[in-house]
Order: C-alpha cells, then sequence, then structure tokens
C-alpha cells in the first residue's frame, strides 16, 4: 500500500527519497510526490498520478533541491488517484505538507469544522484535514509563544479517529521532520549525520542498517541532531535500536526466511488494508465505490454466479455461505475452467463474480466473457489494479493485499474472504436483509480479525512443533462442515502445493461413504472444529462434527483438531489442538486458514522443498 520515504542529512535529498520510493514499489500505489526545502527557495513540492517515473519526469523539467523533504506513493483510499489527491498535502499557508498512511474515518467532521473556520481545500483526501489542522495549532500562541511544529501534531493527532503512520515539514522549523504512527508501520533508521523515516526497512537499508520501528502512540522529531521520541502527550519513550544484517534479496522479505512466510505474517495488515474505507461502523454501511452496477441492479438480483481457480475458488465457496446468509441470494460457484462448459443459465438478473489475485488468469477471463455474451453484468474481486478482469468487470473490489511473490496464495485468500464479506454485508443492507444494527455489529466484528490474526501469528512454534511429527507422513486428511469445508480444501492445497503431500479436503459429513476406508495409525486427519457459542447452528455443527473425530480415534487415525480457545472438552478426543480466538461463524474462515498456512509451510521447509516456487506451478495461469 501507500509508501512514506523522509531524510535530513547532507547528502542530496531528492535522490535518496527517489531511491527508498522506488524501494517500496511492491506495496503498490497510484500516484506519487514529493516535498523538499532548504535551500533558500520555501517549500517545493512536485506530484504527478501513475508510476514514478512520471515524477522523475516532472522533477527533470522543473527540478528542485533541498536538505530534508519527505516522499510518498498513494494508493487512492479517498479522492481519485490523481496528481492534485497525490501526496504531501499542504496547508493553506503553502509552509506545511504532510504525508500520510493509512485512514482518517472523521475527516468529514473535521473538514466542516475547519471550512467553518475558514480554511480553504483543494483536494477530495482525507490527508489534507491533517494539514490543515496542524497549521491551525502551529501558528497559534501558548503562552505568548509559538506553538512548535511537533506540539501542533501532537495536538492534531488527539482529534484523528482511524489509523494512520505522517511524516510532517514545515519550512519555518527547517531540517526537521515529525513522524507519528498509529496502526500503520513507520521505521526510524540512524545514520552518520543522517536521518530517515520509511514505511518499510528496504527505503532506507542502503543507507543504514541501525534503526527502530515505532510503537502505536509513538511521535519522533527528527533533525540532524537526532530523534527525539515521546508519546502523543509529549512523554519521552525508548525504543530499542537494531541492527539488521539482511543483505537487499533479504530486505525485499522482510528478514523472513521466505516470501510466503512473509506474506503470511501479513495478512492482519491485507485485511485491515482491504476494510479500511469502505466500512463505516456509525451507519452500519459498506462503500464499494469501482461499481458500474446500481443500487437497484444489486437489489433485484435473483442470482449469483461465482467463477475461479484454484485458492481463489475455495474463497468463492465460503462467500457463497456468506452472501446467501446476509442477502438471501442463491449463489452458485464454478471452476473458471469448467464454467462456459456447461452453457451456464444467465439471465439480465444474474450477477457474475470473478475472483483473482492476479486478474490476468485466463480461464477466469474466458468465464467472464461467457457471462457477459449471455448477459450478466461482472463484478471482480482481484488484487491487481488495471489487470485485464477488472477492465472488462463492471465493477472491481480490489484486496489491498500488495505483492504476493509466493506461488502458494496466503494473503490474496484472506483479502478475498475479506472483500467476499464486505460484498456480503453490503448487499445484505441494500436487500434489507439486514438491519443497520445487525451490520454494524458484523462490521465491528471484522475490525476485530486484524487482531486476532497477530494472535494467532504469534504462536507459529506450535505449528513448527506439528511439523516435526509429521513432515515424513504420505498423506493427510482434511474435514470440515458447512463454512469450513472450503478451509479444509484449501488447507490440504497449501500441504500438497508446497510440501509435494498427498492431502485431500472433504466434507466431514461425507466420511462414512468412502474417506473411513484410508484410515489407519499412519494417517493425520486435521478436522476443522471451531465453534461459535453464540450460534446454535454452529454448535449443531460442532457436535457433529466431535462425532467425526470420534469415527477416526476409532479407526486409529491421528487427529489434529483446529478448536476455539476455551475447549477443553476436544483435547480428550484428540492428539494435538491448534487453538483460535473465539470468532463469528462467517468470519471464522479469515483466521481458520492461518494455522493450516503455518503448518504446510513448517513441513515443506522441513521436507527441503522450495517453498516460494513449487515444481510444476505458476503465479498466474495465463494460458488454458
Amino acid at each position: 500500500m501507500c509508501g512514506i520515504v523522509g531524510y535530513v542529512g547532507k547528502k542530496r535529498v531528492v535522490p535518496v527519497i527517489l531511491d527508498g520510493l522506488k524501494r517500496l514499489e511492491y506495496r503498490g500505489y497510484d500516484s506519487a510526490g514529493i516535498a523538499v526545502a532548504g535551500n533558500g527557495d520555501g517549500l517545493q513540492i512536485r506530484r504527478a498520478e501513475g508510476k514514478l517515473r512520471n515524477l522523475e519526469e516532472a522533477i527533470r523539467l522543473k527540478p528542485l533541491d533541498g536538505t530534508y523533504g519527505i516522499g510518498h506513493t498513494r494508493w487512492a483510499t479517498h479522492g481519485r488517484p490523481t496528481e492534485e489527491n497525490a501526496h504531501p498535502h499542504r496547508d493553506c499557508t503553502g509552509k506545511i505538507v504532510v504525508v500520510h498512511n493509512g485512514i482518517i474515518e472523521n475527516y468529514l467532521s473535521l473538514k466542516k469544522r475547519l471550512i467553518e473556520e475558514k480554511h480553504k481545500f483543494s483536494t477530495e483526501t482525507d490527508t489534507e484535514v491533517i494539514a490543515h489542522l496542524i497549521e491551525k495549532y502551529h501558528f497559534a500562541t501558548h503562552n505568548g509563544r509559538p506553538v512548535s511544529l511537533e506540539e501542533a501534531v501532537r495536538k492534531t493527532v488527539k482529534e484523528l479517529t482511524g489509523v494512520f503512520a505522517l511524516a510532517v515539514i514545515a519550512v519555518d522549523e527547517p531540517n526537521k521532520i515529525v513522524a507519528a504512527r498509529n496502526g500503520p508501520p513507520a521505521v526510524i533508521g540512524l545514520g552518520k549525520d543522517e536521518y530517515f523515516v520509511a514505511s518499510d526497512v528496504p527505503a532506507i537499508l542502503y543507507h543504514t542498517r541501525d534503526l527502530f520501528f515505532l510503537a502505536d502512540g509513538d511521535l519522533a522529531v527528527i533533525t540532524p541532531a537526532g530523534v527525539q521520541l515521546t508519546d502523543f502527550d509529549g512523554q519521552p519513550v525508548a525504543r530499542q535500536v537494531q541492527h539488521v544484517t539482511w543483505d537487499p534479496i533479504m530486505a525485499e522479505k522482510g528478514g523472513f526466511k521466505h516470501f510466503m512466510l512473509k506474506e503470511i505474517y501479513e495478512q492482519p495488515r491485507a485485511v485491515r488494508d482491504t476494510t479500511l474505507g469502505r466500512v463505516s461502523l456509525d451507519s452500519g454501511k459498506v462503500f464499494l465505490d469501482e461499481m458500474e452496477i446500481t443500487e437497484a441492479e444489486f437489489r433485484n438480483l435473483t442470482k449469483v454466479d461465482i467463477a475461479a481457480c484454484g485458492t481463489s475458488w475455495h474463497a468463492a465457496q465460503a462467500g457463497k455461505f456468506m452472501i446467501e446468509k446476509l442477502a438471501r441470494v442463491p449463489v452458485e460457484v464454478d471452476y473458471a475452467s469448467e464454467f462456459r462448459y456447461r452453457d451456464p443459465i444467465i439471465t439480465p438478473t444474474s450477477l457474475t463474480m470473478l475472483i483473482t489475485q492476479s486478474g490476468e488468469t485466463a480461464d477466469t477471463i474466458a468465464a467472464q466473457r461467457e457471462a457477459k455474451a449471455k448477459g450478466s453484468k461482472t463484478l471482480a474481486i482481484c488484487n491487481v489494479v488495471g489487470s485485464m478482469v477488472t477492465r472488462e468487470a463492471a465493477g472491481t473490489i480490489y484486496t489491498h493485499a500488495g505483492p504476493e511473490i509466493g506461488v502458494a496464495s496466503t494473503k490474496a485468500f484472506t483479502a478475498q474472504l475479506t472483500a467476499l464479506f464486505l460484498f456480503a454485508v453490503y448487499l445484505g443492507r441494500l436487500r434489507e436483509v439486514l438491519t443497520a444494527d445487525q451490520a454494524k455489529c458484523l462490521l465491528s466484528e471484522l475490525t476485530r480479525i486484524p487482531g486476532k490474526l497477530e494472535s494467532i501469528l504469534g504462536h507459529d512454534e506450535v505449528c513448527e512443533d506439528l511439523a516435526k511429527e509429521y513432515s515424513r507422513v504420505q498423506d493427510f486428511l482434511f474435514l470440515g462442515r458447512g463454512i469450513h469445508y472450503p478451509i479444509a480444501l484449501e488447507g490440504a492445497l497449501k500441504l500438497k502445493e508446497i510440501s509435494y503431500i498427498h492431502a485431500e479436503g472433504y466434507p466431514a459429513g461425507e466420511m462414512k461413504h468412502g474417506p473411513n476406508a484410508l484410515i489407519d495409525e499412519n494417517l493425520p486427519v486435521v478436522v476443522l472444529a471451531t465453534c461459535d457459542r453464540n450460534n446454535p447452528d454452529s454448535v449443531m455443527r460442532y457436535e457433529k462434527t466431535m462425532s467425526n473425530i470420534k469415527e477416526v480415534k476409532a479407526r486409529s487415525g491421528k487427529v489434529i483438531a483446529v478448536a476455539t480457545e476455551g475447549d477443553e472438552e476436544i483435547c480428550e478426543e484428540v492428539d494435538r489442538v491448534l487453538y483460535l480466538p473465539p470468532t463469528p461463524e462467517l468470519l471464522s474462515p479469515i483466521v481458520e486458514v492461518v494455522p493450516l498456512q503455518l503448518l504446510a509451510y513448517h513441513i515443506a521447509v522441513r521436507r527441503g522443498c522450495d517453498v516460494d516456487q513449487p515444481r510444476n506451478l505458476a503465479k498466474s495461469v495465463t494460458v488454458e
């Protein structure tokens, strides 16, 4: 997502910032900008829509230089991706500029108040509000003295609701950058007579390997003399400086051994970024902007067809449960490679959804064109802006997961589940199946998912320990009921993709119809046995799943259960338990899949497999 780079020091500031922004391109962006000062020409800004080369061309045509500055790559949330909406954003006086990652949820009320105070706005973004608030406080006086830039930023952040990482400079306080964090990551780099702020380590690693990460609630004042660190109340805090030993390739991996592991750990951010800017917890509304499908057309839907491949097909299967439960519209799910060969029945009141990480999967594009030829509007869930599927769709819900390098999809999958849940709530509200209060409750639960994922990732060692025991087996079976069955399929797919162990996902209720014949003392069976105690259907499903567990144990099978924290009963029935935080039934797939990804990863590593590039597979299947 958005990227920040800031620099104070003796080097030429523009090349340092541009180089840093290039090293953050993997995060994705649709516009870029830079602001510098310190050479006597005041505060100079250059911005451009599109790729960094457009910004570089703007700088070539109109050069700028200074001793300190900030730069930004933006992924549009509030306001279209235009030069005008690109960061940095300035205040009314033109003396203060801000770059910002995140979402300011209360920007409209703040903007209204500032307009009443005679502030004039020039963009559609939430970020411009920050610049005007800082201006308001910075150019006031306190006890007869001017308010410092850092104090103005402290006052400002206390008024902001949402998540943000900020970097701010002002022409009247030279060689100073003020940075603050509440949510999105921010790292401070410590060089020799030079200092850096950035969204991620690769941006600054070619200049320094000594750094520390800001924690939520930290504010840093960066000058040539060093870095002063306080909390938002001005109380001093300390963070441990790290010396990074990564080489450049490892830097791109964020210090992780493999891209896949890095991407597993990026899932809290992927879910958060896919949600941000799209929900109102006050009204229970979901906002889907990239739509040429009217609300009336959504209300009048008689059926939803979903076409996808591989992991995306598993997301579609889980999405079927979400949409049918929350919007009461029948949903059919097809493999995109099979969709057009069955001559699907499509009417003008059908909607066809395409789910694809890359947006370039040949089978999915073919399914989309078949649906359009039969008169259906198409809606894409995709991770790549401007890809073929999105260009041909009437609407798109982008999964803001960032680039996914590992062939085995992880964070794209959880982002797809998040997008499907948002769409289900959106459709449920439009069709008046859900009340505003019900939607608010559902969306509030969704915002808690990133924290739950972080908790699960904090216990990775449990999956690593399991891998030691099961890395040499020949077969695995994964079982689930209802919305958990697609996660059983996904767990089996992850394991077979990267470890080359034969694995099958099966509906737990189908055990007696064949799979029981496979069970013996050598077969590990992973059973999805979580339970939402507030949901009677979930409790009933859990009880039936417990019966399946007893069937497996009666035949000497080894059972690994994925269960809900606090479930003591299950410990007596299974060999190992992977505990997850309590989660509502329709959101449970997002948390359940993470330990299965980690288990597959650690087993593959122990077997010596190429985790990021498994044999015979490609990241994007662009031929049929």
